[in-house]
């Protein structure tokens, strides 16, 4: 299961093994999210490759790829279903239940989610105190922070993030999102409130469902 699939999901995918995607839950429509849904079409040969995102997402993907969509697809594009989830509303994929959670980027809702004890959310600017009790539990948090200083209109800065983390009780939290302003890794883990730590590529966390 993958959520969302950026540019650079054919690179990143590369090391790990080939096989069936169960699902794509995707955050949002913007182009670092979903930019590289088309390399996904290897997958293809598994079966239909499931989408999972709000409806404005889902309307989004359906204009930006139409040849994906039809009864009559040219051989070898991607073999995508969409499937359009609400905030508070489960869905099942296997034996996981995840929660999607609405956050504010900016002026724009998007998903987050939750999967047991372990939450992925990106983007994020705001969030709404009626989404705290969705969150209740979480030990591991993936969470956005742009960098450390010089106040953005849509994304948190790592400061937000840490009063997040502490918000919802978080043991550990990763921050994802970063941009150059960030600094190098060593130098800006350094940095890092207690409890934060800077996620990188390859990342493999064990968390409890």
């Amino acid at each position: 299961m993958l959520i969302d699939c950026g540019p650079d999901i054919r690179q990143q995918l590369m090391p790990l093994p080939f096989k069936p995607l169960d699902a794509i839950l995707l955050t949002h429509i913007h182009y670092d999210h979903v930019g590289g849904i088309d390399d996904l079409r290897p997958f293809s040969v598994f079966g239909p490759i499931h989408l999972y995102g709000d409806e404005k997402t889902c309307e989004q993907v359906r204009l930006a790829m139409p040849y994906c969509f039809g009864e009559h697809l040219y051989p070898g594009v991607p073999r995508l279903e969409l499937h359009n989830v609400r905030p508070h509303e489960p869905l099942h994929i296997g034996d996981l239940e995840i929660m999607p959670i609405e956050v504010m980027h900016g002026k724009m809702p998007i998903l987050g989610f939750r999967i047991g004890k372990f939450a992925y959310i990106t983007d994020m600017k705001t969030i709404a105190d009626t989404e705290f009790p969705y969150l209740e539990g979480v030990e591991t948090l993936v969470v956005n922070a742009l960098r450390f200083e010089k106040e953005h209109h849509s994304h948190q800065l790592v400061d937000d993030a840490a009063r997040f983390a502490q918000q919802i009780g978080a043991c550990q939290t990763y921050i994802t999102h970063v941009c150059h302003h960030i600094g190098l890794y060593d130098e800006a883990n350094k940095r890092m409130p207690n409890g934060l730590t800077l996620a990188y590529d390859g990342l493999k966390l064990n968390v409890e469902y």
